[in-house]
C-alpha cells in the first residue's frame, strides 16, 4: 500500500481505478480497508468508472500514530487529505466521508472549496454542529486495561471495534480528545457545493440529517432505513443513494 510523507507525517492511501476521482475519508477507529474496501465501496466506484482514492487518517490504519491530542483535529486531518490530493496531482474531486470522515470532509470543503466538486456527509447530521456527546468515556474506554472493565455502552462499542481493527488504542484516545471540533451553522451555510447528507434512521449518534441539510444551499438528505451508526456505512440503500446523487447532481 503506498505511503506519502509531508511535514514529517506518513499517510497511507490507496489509489485504484481510472476516471473522475472520488476521495473516501473513513470514520473514527476505522481505516480505509474496514470502512471502504471490506464494505464494497471501492469495487463499486471502480466499476462505475471512477478513480478511487482512500486514505488512512493519521492515528489510524497504516498511517503514522501520535499519542498527543495536539497532533489531531478535523482541520488538521482535512489538510492531510488536501496534501494527498496535491501529491496525486488531483485538482478537484468528489468527496465522501463517514462519521468523523464527514466532519473532516466538511472542513476540507470549507477550507478548499475549489478542490471539492460534490460532498457526501454520511453518518453525521446535525451532530456536526452540536457535537455527538462527551468524548471522555470513549477515550477512557480505549485506554482501559481490559474491555471487561468498560461499563459505558458507547465506549465499550468503540473499544470492541478498535480491538477488532487491531488499532493503536492510545492513538485513538488522543484523536478522540481533539478531533471533534464543532462547526457553526454560519460556517456550514457557506458551503455552496452540492451535498448529500446520508444517515441511518436508527443512528442515535449522528443527529438530524434534515436539520443539517437545511443549513446549506444545495443539500439533499438520504435516509438509510433501519440502520444504526455502526452498520449504515455498507448498506445497499446507502450505496444506491450515493450513486444516484453523483450521477444526477451537477456541480
Amino acid at each position: 500500500m503506498p505511503v506519502f510523507e509531508q511535514d514529517g507525517v506518513q499517510i497511507a492511501y490507496l489509489d485504484e481505478g481510472e476516471g473522475d476521482p472520488i476521495l473516501l475519508i473513513h470514520g473514527f477507529a476505522s481505516n480505509k480497508a474496514v470502512n471502504w474496501q471490506n464494505t464494497g465501496w471501492v469495487d463499486l466506484f471502480v466499476k462505475e468508472g471512477r478513480r478511487v482514492i482512500a486514505l488512512d487518517n493519521r492515528g489510524h490504519g497504516d498511517s503514522q500514530k501520535f499519542h498527543d491530542p495536539e497532533a489531531y483535529g478535523a482541520p488538521i486531518m482535512a489538510e492531510d487529505a488536501r496534501k494527498l490530493l496535491d501529491h496525486l496531482g488531483i485538482e478537484q474531486t468528489d468527496v465522501i466521508g463517514y462519521s468523523m470522515g464527514a466532519r473532516i470532509s466538511a472542513f476540507l470543503t470549507l477550507s478548499h472549496p475549489q478542490r471539492v466538486k460534490r460532498a457526501i456527509f454520511s453518518g453525521l447530521g446535525y451532530g456536526m454542529i452540536e457535537g455527538v456527546g462527551d468524548p471522555e468515556p470513549i477515550a477512557a474506554a480505549l485506554e482501559a486495561d481490559r474491555l471487561q472493565d468498560v461499563t459505558d455502552r458507547t465506549g465499550r462499542a468503540f473499544r470492541a471495534f478498535a480491538e477488532q481493527t487491531k488499532s493503536d488504542r492510545l492513538a485513538l484516545a488522543a484523536c478522540m480528545r481533539s478531533s471533534r471540533q464543532k462547526i457553526s451553522e454560519e460556517d456550514i451555510a457557506r458551503i455552496e457545493r452540492p451535498v448529500l447528507v446520508a444517515v441511518g434512521t436508527r443512528d442515535d449518534i449522528a443527529g438530524s440529517p434534515h436539520k443539517l441539510a437545511a443549513l446549506m444551499q444545495h443539500a439533499d438528505v438520504l435516509e438509510i432505513p433501519g440502520r444504526d451508526h455502526m452498520v449504515a456505512v455498507g448498506d445497499k440503500v446507502h450505496k444506491q443513494g450515493v450513486l444516484a446523487f453523483l450521477n444526477n447532481v451537477d456541480a
